[in-house]
């Protein structure tokens, strides 16, 4: 093997125990990296951690709880003694539309998308600022405008979006970057399971239009994981701020094809 990226680093993955944030959990402990796994699923965490080894400590949490990022963050320096980056992956991706959006789905929803990667990072904040660190958050495409069926996930994609932005200028002039994903569709398993649940058939994933993946196929969790870890490694500094979409084609002012199929 080459050179490990991240030899040493400890970085504290949210919502590690499937999905996008596994794999980058997982390709972060190939390039040397300590992990802090993190997610509600006890079984599926300390399976994961059995897999990876004592690079990597399991803590289980729902940030949904205010109190829990000041805890995810505490598990994290007693675990390993530093923080090198954060990578705000959990998120919760329910359906809503103008007429199904209660109070209660609402508050929800950012409190978990928004609320919750803000005191991570503020709790993070003094440990990345003694290693120079880094932040990731991962957004989605539909922080642009979303879909119809996706109306208070999509506000709350939004609001991570500014807020990477804004903590981006504001913690570069104090050694910490903070930089943001907006990842397009990505064939996770929850993915597949949530399309099942909408009526699509077994082999959906087989059958997805030309038009919205170029490839032939739907990005896959390895991929995004593979970007971030130029982006919480060294190798990215000094740039904070950035917003990437990661997506087959271009989001803003695209003209898809007309062919039927």
């Amino acid at each position: 093997m080459g050179i490990m990226r991240l030899n040493d680093k400890v970085i504290l993955v949210t919502g590690s125990t499937t999905g996008i944030g596994e794999s980058i959990a997982r390709r972060a402990v190939a390039e040397g990296a300590r992990v802090l796994i993190h997610g509600r699923d006890e079984e599926r965490g300390r399976a994961l951690v059995a897999e990876l080894g004592n690079q990597t400590v399991f803590h289980r949490d729902d940030i949904a709880d205010p109190a829990a990022p000041a805890r995810m963050i505490s598990a994290a320096i007693k675990a390993f003694g530093r923080l090198d980056a954060l990578v705000n992956n959990a998120a919760s991706v329910q359906r809503s539309n103008l007429d199904t959006t209660t109070v209660d789905f609402f508050d929800l929803m950012i409190a978990i998308n928004v609320r919750a990667p803000l005191l991570l990072i503020q709790a993070a904040a003094p440990h990345l600022r003694a290693t120079r660190g880094a932040v990731l958050n991962i957004g989605s495409l539909n922080g642009y405008c979303g879909e119809r069926n996706l109306l208070a996930y999509s506000i709350s994609k939004g609001g991570l979006m500014t807020l990477s932005r804004n903590l981006g200028d504001a913690l570069a002039f104090e050694g910490v970057r903070v930089n943001h994903f907006n990842v397009g569709w990505v064939l996770t398993p929850n993915e597949y399971e949530q399309k099942i649940a909408d009526g699509l058939p077994p082999d959906w994933p087989e059958r997805v239009p030309r038009t919205k993946a170029p490839a032939g196929r739907l990005l896959k969790p390895e991929e995004i994981a593979a970007a971030a870890v130029y982006w919480i490694s060294d190798e990215s500094y000094p740039i904070s701020g950035s917003v990437i979409d990661l997506e087959q084609h271009p989001v803003i002012g695209r003209n898809p094809p007309k062919e039927v199929n």
